[in-house]
């Protein structure tokens, strides 16, 4: 019977910006890790996976912020598997605080594939006792999201560290380059309250730069497609108040 994963950690300064808040690839990586963790602990984890030649990729990644934790909160993590389908198994978060006030909510969708053909292939056919908890945090939809016009364009360096152990793009840096690409002043008179990432496409780690295609719906939401020349590696819908 698979378990939640439950882990306590205390959000330090460094992980959080100028104003106290944490910042996006902190949520990120701490939901990115948490998983990667409970995956090992479920024998369907990385190392598991490259002996067979086959890989967890996302393709979605829902968040919801209701009250964004602070510096020096003592936070509470967990995650488990939720839905599974014959290629596709999703995954759910919650992030609360030491009085159990929920903080933070997110759901993901994860695809397995052939590392060689790149192709999903049955979960049962590698993990044929893989299940989840039929608990979900947050009842939505894993769409294709809309498209939009955009309005402006931002660029943004591929750097060194943003290349992970996979020797791709890591996926917490798509956060980053969204949330960067808003510009200083809009970023430094709203706060992040939610995001919708829909991954599509690897980014090769030789590639120098990444453009941003940006658009706004209203004030409190924008739009982006994370670009290398025509190709669209990534959508992303952040929300803002």
């Amino acid at each position: 019977m698979v378990s939640k994963k439950i882990e306590k950690r205390v959000l330090t300064t460094y992980q959080c910006d100028r104003y106290g808040f944490m910042r996006p690839i902190t949520l990120m990586n701490e939901l990115q890790g948490l998983a990667g963790d409970h995956a090992d602990e479920l024998n369907v984890g990385r190392n598991v996976c490259e002996k067979q030649n086959i890989a967890w990729v996302i393709t979605h990644m829902f968040i919801d912020i209701i009250d964004m934790p602070r510096a020096n909160d003592k936070l509470v993590y967990s995650t488990w598997p939720s839905n599974t389908g014959a290629v596709r198994s999703e995954r759910d978060f919650e992030v609360r605080d030491e009085n159990g006030k929920l903080k933070i909510r997110a759901i993901s969708q994860w695809v397995l594939i052939d590392l060689q053909s790149r192709r999903p292939v049955r979960i049962s056919e590698y993990f044929p006792d893989w299940n989840g908890l039929p608990e979900r945090v947050w009842e939505r939809d894993f769409d294709k999201g809309i498209d939009f016009v955009p309005t402006k364009s931002h660029v943004m360096a591929c750097r060194f560290d943003d290349i992970d152990i996979n020797q791709h793009i890591n996926n917490a840096v798509y956060a980053v380059w969204a949330t960067e690409s808003v510009g200083f002043e809009y970023r430094n008179q709203h706060n992040l309250r939610g995001m919708d990432i829909y991954f599509e496409h690897e980014i090769n780690p030789n590639t120098p730069t990444i453009r941003i295609e940006v658009g706004f719906d209203g004030d409190n939401i924008s739009r982006h497609k994370i670009m290398t020349e025509e190709t669209e590696h990534a959508k992303v819908v952040c929300y803002w108040k």
